[in-house]
């Protein structure tokens, strides 16, 4: 039998706005609406969002022909099937998790992420637990023992989503980043969804520009790291595979929030910039794959 001549796929990056980044945006007093805010977003060349399951929000981003990526936080077993449920209900497939508290034990997160994904593949989804401040992920050591927890329970790595920022801000880390932060090369490479939000080892968001359309000084000191996540993801068996990519900028005028500060250039600007910079990374190491 002749083998099979055809090239495989290549991975395709798909890039994913957090409607988060245009919370009051331009302004609290004139926030775009919905419409608007997701137009734009089909506008900048993403292609798709990620929200809560809303109805409203997802029928508007089918409309602009944009996928959707879900989000649920939970720290309850009980709640697992409704929640991916309802994500599924507005069209998601890949959803965000959250899971648990800053204070939830090793030992119960392991359950907890063998139930969520058990219940996922069930309804027919695939979730991805979130590296994130106040959740059983809070910590390196917390994140890498629940990883290893998972696999000792099922044999398989831990999806997640992975969002460098808050390990870097509670480990203080110096530049280039990478060294400190990319340790589990195959938790990375099979991972799908990660949050590109930059930062330094003293604030989990920086700004991207100055103000004046030029990269800031700190954004030129996190790109290796971001150019060293997708080479390190593109070493692994992706043929065929999705990523995707958020720039995720919290907004600047929610001041409960707190992710952007005042000073900063306004949080979507700088994110469909950010959204540009992650595609020439992305075009460079898939070149050099």
């Amino acid at each position: 039998m002749q083998k099979n001549s055809m090239k495989s796929r290549p991975p395709v990056l798909r890039h994913i706005a957090n409607l988060w980044s245009l919370m009051e945006h331009p302004s609290a007093k004139a926030e775009w609406s919905p419409e608007r805010k997701i137009a734009d977003v089909a506008a900048a060349g993403f292609d798709g969002i990620t929200w809560h399951p809303e109805r409203k929000i997802t029928d508007l981003a089918q409309k602009h022909g944009l996928m959707f990526v879900g989000f649920f936080s939970s720290a309850k077993a009980s709640e697992f099937r409704d929640l991916i449920q309802q994500n599924i209900d507005c069209g998601a497939h890949h959803i965000n998790v959250q899971l648990g508290d800053h204070d939830t034990p090793v030992e119960t997160s392991v359950k907890l992420a063998v139930k969520l994904i058990e219940v996922a593949e069930k309804l027919g989804a695939e979730v991805a637990v979130e590296v994130h401040r106040d959740t059983c992920t809070e910590t390196p050591e917390k994140t890498y023992a629940i990883a290893a927890g998972y696999r000792k329970a099922t044999g398989k790595l831990l999806p997640m989503t992975w969002d460098f920022s808050h390990l870097s801000v509670i480990k203080h880390v110096n530049p280039p980043y990478w060294d400190r932060l990319l340790v589990e090369p195959k938790l990375i490479q099979r991972a799908q969804q990660f949050h590109f939000r930059p930062f330094n080892g003293h604030h989990c968001q920086i700004p991207v520009t100055d103000g004046k359309g030029r990269q800031s000084r700190e954004l030129k000191m996190w790109l290796p790291m971001l150019e060293k996540t997708l080479e390190t993801w593109l070493a692994g068996k992706q043929d065929g595979r999705e990523i995707f990519a958020v720039p995720e900028l919290g907004p600047l005028n929610s001041g409960a929030i707190g992710y952007g500060l005042s000073c900063f250039p306004p949080s979507w600007d700088d994110a469909k910039v950010l959204r540009r910079i992650i595609d020439k990374a992305w075009k460079k190491a898939l070149a050099a794959r």
